[in-house]
Order: C-alpha cells, then sequence, then structure tokens
C-alpha cells in the first residue's frame, strides 16, 4: 500500500506530530510525504519526498498573523501549479493533516483525502467556540484543505471522531522537574515586544525561545535563545509554567508534562481563538495580549499554584491502524 502523508509545514504543530505518526504509517506501507509551508523552524527526522510553498501565514511581531505578508506570500498561479505537479493517483491512501496542495489535488480528481488534524476537531460542532464569531476564519479552515473523511484531535474528546493529542515520545520520555523559571514561545511577538514586557517581573526568570533571533543573549532577568526542538522541550519540562500561544501541540504538551500554563491567542488567527475557548472552559488561563491591562492577570498566574490535570494516553499506533484499516 502507497501512502501519501501530507503535513502543513507552518508553525511547529503539525510537524511535531509528524514525528511519531510517520513511523506509525511506515509499519502499514510504504509512505512518501509532503510538507508545504515556510514558516517551521523545526527538521524532520525522515525523507521529506515533496516540498512545497502553499498557503503559509505568516507570523507578525505584535502578537497576530501579519495578513498583508501572508497575502503577498501566496499567488493563485503557483498554488495552482503545485497542486497540478503532484502526481496524486499514484497513492492508494492520502492522509491529509491540514495541507491544501494535496487535500485540493484529491478535491480535483475526485479521489478520497482523509482528513487528520487538530483543525478537523477544533471546528467540530461539539467542541467549544469563541463569543465573538469570525465567519471569515471559519471559512478559511473549512475551506483550506477539503477532505471526504475527517477525523480530529483536540485537547478533550468532544466526539467519537476527535481523539487525545499526540504526544511525541520525545516529550513522554522527559523528566520532569521545576528549577524556577518560566518557558516562553510566543512566535507572533518580537524579541522587543517580549522584553519590553518580562522585564516588568524582575523577579521571574523567562526562558524564552524566539522565531527573530538567531543568537542567544540575556537581558537582566530574560533569556532569548533561537528555536531548538529539544532545547524547548527540556526548558519546559524542568519549567516552573509555560507562557505560549494557543496552539495546540505546545500547550497539549506542557498540559501533559502537568505545568502550569498562561495561553495568549494570535490575532487574525481563528484556530487560536478555537482553542483559547477549549483551554478556558478546562481551566487554563487566557489573556488577550500582553498589553499592560493583562499584567495583573499575568501576575495571577505567577502567583498561582494551580494546574489542570489531562490524561493523554499513548495510542498513536491505534489511531492510526483505525484509520488505515477503515479506508485502505
Amino acid at each position: 500500500m502507497k501512502i501519501l502523508y501530507a503535513v502543513q509545514g507552518t508553525g511547529n504543530g503539525h510537524l511535531s506530530r509528524a514525528m511519531d505518526i510517520v513511523p506509525c504509517l511506515k509499519a502499514l506501507g510504504e509512505v512518501d510525504v509532503l510538507v508545504s509551508g515556510i514558516q517551521a523552524d523545526l527538521s524532520l527526522p525522515f525523507e521529506v519526498k515533496y516540498r512545497f510553498h502553499g498557503l503559509s501565514f505568516i507570523f507578525g511581531k505584535s502578537g497576530g498573523v501579519d495578513l498583508w505578508k501572508t497575502f503577498m506570500s501566496s499567488t493563485i498561479r503557483k498554488f495552482t501549479n503545485e497542486i497540478k505537479s503532484l502526481p496524486i493517483e499514484g497513492y492508494d491512501l492520502v492522509i491529509n493533516d491540514f495541507e491544501p496542495i494535496s487535500a485540493w489535488a484529491c478535491h480535483s480528481k475526485d479521489l478520497e483525502c482523509i482528513g487528520l488534524s487538530h483543525q478537523i476537531g477544533a471546528l467540530d460542532p461539539a467542541s467549544p467556540k469563541p463569543e465573538e464569531s469570525d465567519m471569515l476564519g471559519k471559512f478559511i479552515m473549512k475551506n483550506y484543505a477539503p477532505a471526504t473523511h475527517s477525523y480530529g484531535f483536540h485537547f478533550k474528546r468532544y466526539a467519537k471522531n476527535i481523539f487525545p493529542p499526540v504526544i511525541r515520545n520525545a516529550v513522554r520520555d522527559l523528566t520532569v522537574t521545576d528549577q524556577g523559571h518560566y518557558t516562553v514561545y510566543l512566535p507572533a511577538y518580537d524579541d522587543a515586544h517580549l522584553l519590553k514586557h518580562l522585564m516588568k517581573f524582575p523577579d521571574v526568570k523567562w526562558d524564552v525561545f524566539s522565531k527573530h533571533n538567531s543568537r542567544p543573549f540575556e537581558m537582566k532577568n530574560v533569556t532569548i535563545k533561537p528555536i531548538n526542538n529539544q532545547a524547548f522541550i527540556e526548558s519546559m519540562a524542568s519549567s516552573s509554567g509555560v507562557l505560549c500561544g494557543a496552539g495546540f501541540e505546545t500547550p497539549a504538551e506542557a498540559l501533559y508534562l502537568k505545568k502550569k500554563l498562561l495561553v495568549v491567542p494570535m490575532k487574525n488567527q481563528y484556530e487560536q481563538h478555537l482553542n483559547a475557548a477549549s483551554l478556558e472552559e478546562m481551566g487554563v488561563p487566557v489573556i488577550s495580549s500582553l498589553k499592560q491591562k493583562n499584567m495583573l492577570a499575568i501576575e495571577a498566574w505567577l502567583n498561582s499554584k494551580s494546574r489542570v490535570e489531562v490524561d493523554y494516553p499513548n495510542i498513536t499506533q491505534e489511531i492510526i491502524e483505525e484509520i488505515v484499516q477503515k479506508h485502505r
């Protein structure tokens, strides 16, 4: 059986999940990997057969997605040519983690596409939704990577077709301690914004992983480091808490590690607001930005000892086998 596993390459969450899913698929057939997107920092430990520009969201510097740069980075002609260039008919099974090239290639040739992504879980009618409706964001998420069959991941199993998060073995194998620092990953903020706000808490040691700097440096109580997967998960495992965006993989891993968690959903990113609604329902504090009005909320979180308990069993192989057997 020839399987195409297609992964969204914007951010690091999809690629993190791929590290565990691809070996599970390889136990069941011959697997080719496709990655589209230009905003990831992780390198995968296996061959990627297809790399496409795709439709990438570009992170801004003050807490959101840069809509103009996102628009300018993508052209319909380039996107269409990439779809046409993919030999999608050569595969018995296409499994898609919110990846648009393979999804639209299947759609254009009336082939099955198995959607397996967090976005599917977040959009499910049974999952929590934010109070403010974002019709454009919802439309984009629903049509970005169309699938003929849908399976999702989420922080909780809100429906039968929603599975718990895939926690990488690299995270499951970590030794959990508390060395007193707080790990920060907010890729939509540049270093200047983070330093400005985090230095307002001089008694707290912040360990910041930055998309905007390739060299580490330290300023007062804040250490800025370039993205490094192993260093980041080790920092999380030894932290007192994690301050991050309302993505999926990083909050799920922080919860699994039993860390105190505070999330800041990106502006102009509907998925993160869906995630924030779910996390808030679970008891995780959510703030809208790092602006002055939220400093008291950050201070309250720093002083809090409460943690949200979760149960994320290691069932990735069972999930993959169930889906493959059903659609092979």
